[in-house]
């Protein structure tokens, strides 16, 4: 069995003592490939370190929508040439919409539609953050690709109800679940996952974040995967094999690498 956790945070100073032990759990646990998030530009010094001692990890570059203030006017430019200096960098993110307690959402709006311009102009997937904005987020990636400027990507750590998740899959998105749906009251999201094609589904961590159960309140790390992985499968009824087999294929063509299967 082999899986792939497509959204990691490990260059977290949580993870700085124990990196090593972390990654043979991952191991042991049978992830082969991770995708490593990006919450700001300055963070890819950190994450290609990372990269550079762990082969199995591609990453992303971007702003998230929590540090949308932080944009200036050199930050387009950065991400740009950033995401073409390594072909490991896969992605365009975490970007998106977060208007839980947010003050600033026309400012969160216009730095994603800078990024998703910036994803488009150099044809890679969006790792899309979005939290109490469906309505918007859809109205910008509808509009965006009315103007016939396609973009792809993933609705990542999703949260949403079915219908707002038809929304997304209709624009083209992949869905990916996080341990949010092995918890007991999730069940809105629980019916998510039980509807998304088998095509453009993923799973992922999103660590050291929201850790699965049986591991809840504990800090998350990739290994940890096999749990939300399991709660999927088991919600679709399939073999944990099978949930595997079709999310890390999945994965493979979003993001554009590749795993001996």
């Amino acid at each position: 069995m082999q899986l792939i956790d497509t959204h990691v945070h490990i260059n977290f100073d949580v993870f700085n003592s124990d990196l090593e032990e972390i990654r043979k759990r991952w191991e042991e646990a049978g992830v082969v490939h991770l995708v490593h998030s990006c919450v700001e530009p300055e963070d890819l010094l950190s994450i290609k370190a990372i990269a550079d001692r762990f082969p199995e990890i591609s990453y992303a570059v971007g702003l998230h929508p929590l540090d949308a203030h932080k944009w200036t006017s050199t930050t387009a430019n950065q991400i740009q040439k950033f995401a073409t200096s390594d072909p490991r960098i896969v992605a365009i993110g975490e970007t998106g919409l977060d208007f839980y307690k947010a003050e600033n959402q026309k400012q969160q709006k216009f730095v994603f539609k800078q990024q998703l311009t910036i994803a488009q102009k150099l044809n890679k997937p969006l790792i899309i953050h979005c939290r109490d904005a469906a309505n918007s987020m859809a109205e910008i990636l509808y509009n965006f690709q009315e103007n016939q400027r396609l973009v792809r990507g993933v609705m990542h750590c999703w949260g949403g109800n079915p219908e707002e998740t038809k929304i997304f899959l209709d624009l083209g998105f992949y869905i990916s679940f996080s341990g949010i749906v092995t918890f007991k009251n999730a069940i809105q999201i629980q019916e998510s996952a039980k509807i998304v094609p088998d095509d453009r589904l993923l799973v992922e961590t999103d660590c050291p974040f929201l850790a699965p159960v049986p591991k809840r309140g504990k800090r998350n790390e990739p290994a940890y995967v096999k749990y939300v992985a399991e709660k999927v499968a088991e919600l679709r009824g399939v073999t944990l094999e099978n949930l595997a087999a079709q999310t890390s294929k999945n994965a493979c063509k979003l993001f554009g690498f590749s795993i001996n299967f």
